[in-house]
């Protein structure tokens, strides 16, 4: 016979990880913040490319002619930073889920309320972006993902839906036991 877990410890569990998210995103926002004014300008986003990989038209998987942080020990460390980024929010999901799926649905809310609200805090303390045009870097690893602000928060948004209803369905807070 299986107990059922309350709705209050869904939605407590559920508001952890959006808190998480919340806070990483502002600290993420923080961090670019801090490499714009360390840097003295605003970052090259459509710096000139060697190669393109891929292009599906929202996003582009590049090789850049510079590195996107021109600095090579900066562009290093903003990789191994972002490498981090995923760890913690497979540390989060693992904690914050109670079955592997579960746990997956926890890191795809921490994750895409981290983007959204990034860009959200980006915008708030730099003014950047200016539309939902603007050109990003997604993602450095393993090389750089370009594309418009919109592409990103489109994708978070349907994302955050579909893990949000997985993580909060009743069925997923079941506990079976054997016997």
């Amino acid at each position: 016979m299986g107990t059922t877990s309350t709705s209050r410890d869904r939605w407590l569990r559920y508001g952890a990880v959006v808190a998480f998210g919340i806070g990483f995103g502002y600290v993420e926002a923080a961090v670019v913040h801090y490499l714009r004014l360390a840097l003295g300008s605003e970052l090259v986003y459509d710096a000139p490319v060697r190669r393109v990989y891929l292009d599906l038209g929202a996003i582009r998987f590049v090789d850049p002619v510079n590195p996107m942080l021109i600095e090579p020990e900066l562009a290093r460390a903003e990789t191994v930073r972002e490498a981090a980024t995923i760890l913690m929010l497979a540390a989060v999901a693992v904690l914050a889920g109670r079955r592997f799926w579960h746990g997956v649905a926890a890191f795809f809310i921490a994750f895409t309320v981290w983007d959204l609200t990034y860009y959200l805090f980006l915008r708030i303390l730099t003014g950047w972006p200016t539309s939902l045009a603007d050109t990003d870097v997604f993602f450095l690893i393993p090389v750089p993902w370009l594309g418009p602000v919109a592409t990103a928060v489109v994708a978070s948004t349907v994302v955050l839906a579909i893990s949000s209803w997985w993580y909060l369905r009743p069925a997923a807070w079941e506990i079976r036991s054997a016997g």
